[in-house]
């Protein structure tokens, strides 16, 4: 069954004291790209979570938002920065100098200033993040793909109504075209007797009538197109990505349409291969959404 490119899905997973969120959300494009949000202890194991997602979307504009979660055990703590905090004295000690005013300086008011408390990251083992990390990425996989099959159920079967719909147009079509030299052939036939009314050659006449049928003869065309809309349906079958062989046989099935509309003669026919398109256009509009 096919899916679609489209879709959302969320996973959580605590392992230890670890706890991580998952978000993906996926639109159409006509490669992968994944983008990655993460906190910055993720960063050595972005290889790991593209190959992971990729493994399962293969199509598709993919963001991957990545947050950790607050557990038990902190994840960040205070350090003091010693280098920085001997600076201000020193600095506030050189100021006392030269103002000549006299005080304290505070532990609190030390504390206080830019960049003498900083937060770093608690560090893990890089097997204890990505065994919890994998398995959220896991299960965020499992929702969006739950919702690209929903999506791609309902557009094999609006796709698949259409393929009918073309192959009955094509049928309508094949007759029309089969009518068309024979109609010719009646008016070169009339022709031919007021030429012979006025010594004309019958000859050139025949011949008008053998270049016109073969030049109107869409017998090929109407051949391809049923062969690959054959093609069309059996891929609709196929579980596996099959997006981009369907836009290739949709733009195989619109040149064949427009040889046939091009080799039209008849208006009835003209009609006809018109609104075949239009259908084909409606089909093509539905296999750029799908992975």
């Amino acid at each position: 069954m096919i899916k679609s490119m489209t879709g959302y899905g969320r996973g959580q997973a605590e392992v230890g004291d670890l706890s991580f969120a998952v978000e993906i959300k996926a639109v159409n494009h006509r490669y992968g790209d994944i983008n990655i949000r993460s906190p910055r202890l993720l960063a050595p194991l972005e290889t790991n979570i593209k190959k992971q997602v990729s493994a399962e979307l293969k199509r598709g504009k993919i963001d991957v938002y990545i947050t950790q979660e607050q557990m038990t055990r902190l994840t960040t703590k205070p350090v003091i920065d010693h280098q920085v905090a001997k600076a201000y004295i020193e600095a506030f000690n050189d100021l006392q100098q030269v103002s000549g005013c006299s005080g304290e300086i505070s532990l609190e008011f030390l504390a206080a200033q830019k960049d003498v408390m900083v937060l770093k990251d608690v560090e893990f083992a890089r097997d204890d993040l990505w065994t919890c990390l994998s398995l959220a990425i896991k299960n965020a996989l499992s929702s969006i793909q739950e919702m690209r099959q929903k999506e791609g159920v309902a557009t094999q079967i609006d796709m698949e109504n259409r393929l009918a719909l073309l192959s009955e147009s094509l049928k309508t079509i094949e007759q029309s075209a089969a009518q068309v030299p024979l109609e010719w052939q009646q008016k070169l036939r009339e022709r031919l007797a007021r030429l012979q009314e006025n010594g004309g050659d019958p000859q050139r006449v025949a011949q008008e009538i053998a270049i016109f049928a073969d030049r109107c003869d869409i017998t090929e065309e109407i051949t391809r197109f049923n062969s690959h809309l054959d093609q069309f349906s059996d891929l609709l079958q196929l579980n596996e990505p099959v997006g981009r062989q369907l836009d290739f046989l949709v733009q195989e099935l619109n040149r064949e349409a427009n040889t046939m509309g091009s080799k039209s003669n008849d208006a009835t026919l003209t009609r006809q291969v018109v609104a075949l398109k239009s259908e084909l256009e409606k089909i093509r509009e539905q296999v750029q959404n799908i992975e």
